[in-house]
């Protein structure tokens, strides 16, 4: 809801104070922008950045890149592994699921931890656990009933 009112707002057009900012913004030289710019408060390095680690901005894109395209898999995934559940289906939720919520959990880290030792503690751990749980997840599917069968079973309670 948020992001469809946030959409909303910069595609209306600017009424009232924000026609007058605009308008004040657009008033200026490029040079007087570009001392204002330089004035401001340095932007939040995010996790994208090349300084830590991630090499370049088509790198992070690529990443934000597989982050939706993991995201809408589950979407697909989800009703298949109801109509069509089997070992394949269970293995694919296992790795996308782990993948997922290790990404997630990444930005977690990203956002609320700082400090590099602290850091590299959270991320070893968030690879100690997302090998666990997808070790965890396939040692389910081999070894019990599956994800599917889980949750139809869970269902039918």
């Amino acid at each position: 809801m948020a992001a469809l009112v946030l959409l909303r707002s910069g595609l209306a057009r600017p009424c009232g104070a924000q026609m007058a900012l605009l308008g004040r913004t657009l008033g200026r030289p490029p040079a007087v922008l570009a001392a204002v710019a330089d004035r401001s408060v340095p932007a939040r390095q995010s996790h994208s950045s090349p300084q830590q680690g991630h090499g370049s901005s088509r790198a992070a894109s690529l990443h934000w890149t597989g982050e939706r395209a993991v995201s809408v898999l589950l979407l697909g995934l989800l009703p298949a592994a109801y109509l069509y559940p089997g070992p394949a289906m269970d293995y694919s939720l296992a790795a996308a699921l782990t993948l997922h919520g290790h990404w997630g959990l990444g930005q977690v880290i990203t956002d609320y931890v700082h400090g590099d030792t602290p850091i590299k503690l959270a991320n070893t751990g968030l690879y100690v656990l997302s090998a666990i749980t997808f070790a965890g997840l396939c040692y389910f599917n081999y070894h019990d009933v599956g994800i599917c069968k889980a949750v139809a079973m869970l269902w039918s309670l």
